[in-house]
């Protein structure tokens, strides 16, 4: 992916991409400590944090911190909380968002080359 992070757009899909690839990364530890007595399941939320920025005027420069937090799902028999249904919701909900990001830099990519080449 070639695309620059330095434009408000190159910021936002390089800031979604890499939230994204955390959330995918959460997820999938998650759905592993199902079993796991005592685990507690973690979250990323970046969506709000770039909201801000974009709203601020701040979608350029450098990326965002990605923070991953507890859940605040209810504690199982086990004393852990990770619900496998709402993971595996996330898991196939972040995948379909990471193919649309994918997707959105390819293109524009693709529309950065043919302009350049035209030049």
């Amino acid at each position: 992916m070639s695309f620059a992070a330095t434009d408000a757009v190159g910021f936002v899909l390089h800031t979604a991409i890499n939230g994204l690839s955390l959330r995918q990364q959460v997820t999938a530890d998650n759905i592993a400590n199902v079993d796991t007595p005592g685990f507690r399941a973690r979250a990323v939320d970046f969506e709000s944090a770039l909201r801000d920025a974009i709203d601020r005027g701040r979608a350029t420069g450098s990326s965002l911190g990605l923070s991953v937090q507890a859940t605040e799902t209810p504690v199982g028999a086990n004393d852990n909380n990770v619900d496998l249904r709402n993971e595996t919701i996330a898991a196939i909900q972040t995948q379909y968002q990471y193919q649309v990001m994918s997707r959105a830099i390819s293109d524009r990519d693709t529309r950065i080359s043919t302009m350049g080449a035209a030049f």
